[in-house]
Parts: C-alpha cells; sequence; structure tokens
C-alpha cells in the first residue's frame, strides 16, 4: 500500500509487533503481517493446510513454524497500492522468497539471547513463544538465522523503542520522530 514497501522481520519475540505499534502511533501505514496475511500453508505452493491432529506431530511447535506463511497474492495487491507514501509490513513468513523482491527495504530486528530469553518467559502460553518446546525452538531460530532474509538491514532491536524505529525510518530516507 505504498509506494515505497519495507518489510520488518526477526525472530518470535524480537519486537516485529512493538515496531509495528510504534510506526502506527507515527501515524505510519502498517500492516501487521502475522495478523492479517499469515495462515498455515505449504511455503512452496501457498496450499492452505490443517494443523495435524494430537499426536500427528512429534514437534508441534517446528510443524507450525515451518508452515507459517503469507498470502503472496495479499502481499502483491497491498504492495502494488500506491495511496500511502510507505507501507511497512511486519512479521515474519516462512514463504518471504516469493515477495521479497516487492520490498525497497528489507530489516531484521536483531537481538542478544539474554534479551530474547526475557521476552519469551513474559509471553502467555497461548502466544507462540510461550511454551519451552516453542522457546527451544525460537532459541535454536535464532542462532541460526536459518529463516531471516540474507540480505536484510540488521537493526538493533535492544535499543528503546523509540530509537529502534529512528533507525528504521532513518534507512528509509527520514528523520524520524518529526516526519
Amino acid at each position: 500500500m505504498g509506494v515505497r514497501n519495507y518489510l520488518i522481520e526477526g525472530v518470535s519475540g524480537a519486537g516485529k509487533t512493538t515496531v509495528a505499534e510504534e510506526l502506527e502511533r507515527r501515524g505510519r501505514h502498517v500492516i501487521h503481517g502475522d495478523r492479517t496475511l499469515a495462515y498455515l500453508g505449504d511455503p512452496k505452493t501457498g496450499a492452505a493446510l490443517e494443523p495435524p491432529m494430537p499426536g500427528g506431530v512429534t514437534d508441534i511447535a517446528r510443524w507450525r513454524h515451518a508452515r507459517w506463511i503469507w498470502n503472496v497474492d495479499e502481499v502483491e495487491r497491498l504492495a502494488a497500492d500506491r495511496s500511502s507514501a510507505q507501507s511497512f509490513f511486519c512479521g515474519g513468513a516462512r514463504n518471504h522468497r516469493h515477495f521479497i523482491h516487492l520490498f525497497d527495504g528489507v530489516f531484521v530486528l536483531d537481538i542478544d539471547a539474554d534479551t530474547l530469553s526475557r521476552r519469551l518467559a513474559a509471553r502467555a502460553e497461548d502466544e507462540f513463544g510461550g511454551r519451552p518446546a516453542e522457546r527451544r525452538l525460537i532459541a535454536r531460530l535464532h542462532a541460526t538465522q536459518e529463516d531471516l532474509p540474507k540480505t536484510a538491514v540488521s537493526i538493533d532491536a535492544t535499543a528503546p523503542i523509540a530509537r529502534v524505529v529512528d533507525e528504521i525510518l532513518s534507512r528509509c530516507g527520514e528523520a524520524g520522530e518529526g516526519r
């Protein structure tokens, strides 16, 4: 939905939702990808999948994470809409390789392992990362960075949220809070 479109990625707990909310507070156009674009599906074909029956998969957290994808047609539609000067797509998708070319910039929120652990420990059990198996998976993904865009600009997301967003906006050619 922007003349210029940006993707903000990171592991669960890195701060994508918090960044999205701060961008919105500043009057920016934000698409909460994990809320509005995501579903369980085949990362190659996009076909929707039903969660496995209880006991049908040994590691349900890994199964769900590997199939957390965004609707590519909807990402394309939103990115083509030029009614906003900028749009920030915030969230994570295992199929980002199918739409990453639509973005003028890609940012990965980076945090250290201790910060990640503290943030996940504060999550409710019904939120992804709130259960021990999910925390172990996220810690491994954080260590390997295996499913994050490789060409993204890294942003230190341990800084106060205002500074994190200022850094993103400055990388988009803006001065931050005043714009």
